[in-house]
């Protein structure tokens, strides 16, 4: 489990992406501007995630996932998995933190709000790639990237259990609300698979984009 004291890493030029930027980039003042945002929600956030690396085997239902009563259904998390042995799970959070300081700004600051919003979005990002690296040293295997319910035909109500496998609430402090999305908002579950051979991860429907996610139509930077 990452230390929630450890300072994350944000990357700039994924915060102006999340901001709905194209050619056209930020002027100087709106750069303070995210700099002093940033500052802001380092402050305010306590960035986490653990993971459980585990084997899985094919039944009837879908994919199984050994020793624990999860299975992982639908025809796309099961060609994600092709040729895996193993996969890990995990899930990350900036916690309450980071929804606490956007719903504050925005009933006094619209624009630092969508500015900490983006910025947010920006630093979940780069503590899932943090959490891959990690699963990746741990694993000492080949792994596909990560696939979260909600991708496809990945279904979202598998969030409860998911997170229960994990002891998420107990060590992250997340919760799954209404239409099983998770609180804090700004946290990702997902699984990885392991292999002991190499992965083609560009094989079909297995891309990484908008197109496998079922909130495309209610996600802003989709639309934009």
């Amino acid at each position: 489990m990452r230390p929630k004291t450890k300072k994350i890493e944000i990357d700039r030029a994924e915060i102006i992406r999340f901001m709905g930027y194209r050619e056209k980039k930020p002027d100087y003042n709106m750069m303070e501007m995210i700099d002093e945002c940033e500052d802001e929600l380092q402050r305010a956030i306590m960035p986490s995630f653990t993971f459980r690396i585990l084997g899985i085997t094919m039944v009837k239902e879908g994919i199984q996932v050994v020793d624990t009563p999860l299975i992982l259904p639908g025809a796309d998390i099961a060609r994600h998995l092709e040729g895996c042995h193993r996969c890990a799970l995990f899930a990350a959070t900036l916690s309450v933190g980071a929804d606490k300081l956007i719903k504050s700004l925005e009933t006094t600051d619209l624009t630092r709000a969508y500015l900490t919003d983006a910025i947010a979005g920006a630093a979940v990002e780069a503590l899932c790639e943090e959490a891959e690296h990690e699963i990746s040293y741990r694993a000492r295997s080949f792994r596909t990237w990560r696939y979260s319910p909600g991708y496809g035909d990945f279904p979202l109500d598998i969030q409860p259990m998911f997170l229960d496998v994990l002891n998420a609430h107990k060590l992250l402090g997340i919760t799954v609300g209404e239409n099983n999305i998770m609180i804090p908002r700004k946290s990702v579950t997902a699984v990885i698979g392991l292999s002991d051979r190499s992965i083609d991860m560009a094989r079909q429907g297995c891309h990484r984009n908008c197109d496998n996610c079922r909130l495309r139509y209610k996600c802003y930077y989709s639309r934009d």
